[in-house]
């Protein structure tokens, strides 16, 4: 949570923190402003005092709606300082955040946050580093960084944010499937547009981008809808130019945000139009069967990487490859069992074998279960994936309630099997 920021940054010796760039699509600036519109900023937090926002005059009133304090970089004339950088506006800036800093009254070690164009940020700080040489500028991987770490835990109203986009995504997935069921069908066993020609997966995905528009959610990481050979390679997009065909199975993983790089939700189903081989519902079963194994065993504080032993465990038995079995495998279970979820799609905490002990199934966490089989070379893939909250009695609650039907039936199925 945002009151873990100060002993994380406690624990790493930082002074103070900079974060980067826009309040919008960057999680450690909107973690700490809300989001809004407010652009090219620079965030400022020395441990233990709140954050300060330094941004354009244009944009003060944005700003302001972050609640912290707003300063102008109007105070600090960039004409006065390109003039003593003699036109190099990386040192411009540079001499600008330098003296910002002093009068801050910042030293020592500062750690460097945010997302904007790397080679700019570069040669400011490259600059900043040489005028001031007292500052120790620090650098952390995402996987585990201050950030990574207060956002692991959410607080209440954070949740509803991430079950609205859950209720947005599973309406969402209630429309493609609808749309989808009540195609007709060419003796091909081709689905057909309202033209009566070969629907293309290009097409579903325009009404998927459209049904997300209308409710408010943004696909900004895109999304994923493939079918046949596609939906054994998990993150293929899908082929637009695909035909959308019976008996095929069709992993649909959807991952939309809030507008503005607000909060994700995250959700897969498998579909097979129609019919289903019966290879296909075969090892469709066994993903659900392992699926439900795993949610049935979640513990509150157990290691997350627990879960993706338990995952190998359960496909090994089947005789499918693993992540445990093969360094880097392309076919059978071939990723880790979730991730957390949050301003990032993927956050923590991890649960990856090589996962470090502390990340938890704790209290405030949200998080993923996605068990998945893929065989590209016989045309399918499987996955089921929902989104959980462990809320701060220690239940763990699956956030949005969606049917987990592998065969959906055809609405005209004369030309069925």
């Amino acid at each position: 949570m945002r009151s873990d920021l100060d002993a994380q940054m406690i624990k790493r010796d930082l002074k103070a923190i900079l974060v980067f760039g826009n309040a919008e699509h960057n999680p450690p600036m909107t973690y700490l402003t809300g989001g809004g519109h407010v652009s090219a900023a620079t965030l400022i937090k020395k441990t233990g005092e709140s954050a300060v926002l330094f941004c354009n005059g244009m944009e003060r009133d944005e700003a302001a709606k972050s609640g912290l304090t707003v300063r102008l970089y109007d105070e600090y004339p960039w004409q006065d300082f390109l003039k003593a950088a003699g036109g190099d506006t990386a040192l411009m800036t540079a001499l600008r955040l330098k003296s910002i800093l002093a009068d801050m009254q910042i030293s020592g070690r500062i750690g460097i946050y945010g997302h904007t164009d790397l080679s700019s940020l570069f040669a400011v700080l490259a600059h900043l580093q040489r005028l001031q040489p007292d500052l120790e500028l620090v650098g952390e991987s995402r996987e585990n960084s201050i950030f990574m770490l207060a956002m692991e835990t959410k607080e209440t109203a954070e949740v509803e944010r991430i079950r609205r986009m859950g209720k947005i995504t599973t309406d969402v997935v209630a429309l493609t499937a609808e749309y989808l069921t009540n195609c007709a069908v060419n003796s091909d066993e081709a689905l057909l547009d309202d033209q009566g020609q070969p629907l293309k997966l290009g097409k579903v995905k325009e009404m998927i981008n459209l049904w997300l528009a209308e409710r408010g959610a943004v696909p900004s990481e895109g999304f994923i809808f493939s079918i046949g050979r596609d939906a054994g390679v998990p993150h293929s997009q899908g082929n637009p130019d695909d035909i959308m065909m019976l008996g095929k199975t069709i992993v649909f993983d959807i991952y939309p945000q809030e507008p503005g790089g607000g909060y994700f939700y995250d959700f897969t189903r498998t579909w097979s139009l129609g019919y289903a081989t019966p290879e296909a519902e075969k090892l469709y079963k066994q993903v659900y069967d392992g699926y439900q194994e795993i949610v049935n065993n979640l513990d509150t504080n157990a290691k997350f990487k627990d879960y993706q032993v338990l995952t190998c465990d359960i496909f090994e038995k089947n005789s499918h490859p693993t992540v445990r079995t093969q360094k880097a495998p392309l076919q059978g279970y071939i990723h880790s069992i979730g991730h957390g979820v949050g301003l990032n799609i993927h956050e923590r905490p991890w649960s990856g074998l090589t996962a470090a002990d502390d990340n938890l199934l704790k209290p405030g966490v949200v998080f993923t279960i996605e068990p998945g089989l893929y065989y590209p070379d016989q045309g399918m893939g499987f996955r089921i994936e929902d989104t959980y909250w462990v809320k701060s009695d220690g239940l763990i609650e699956r956030i949005v309630e969606f049917p987990y039907d592998f065969v959906l039936p055809m609405k005209h199925p004369a030309h069925s099997k």
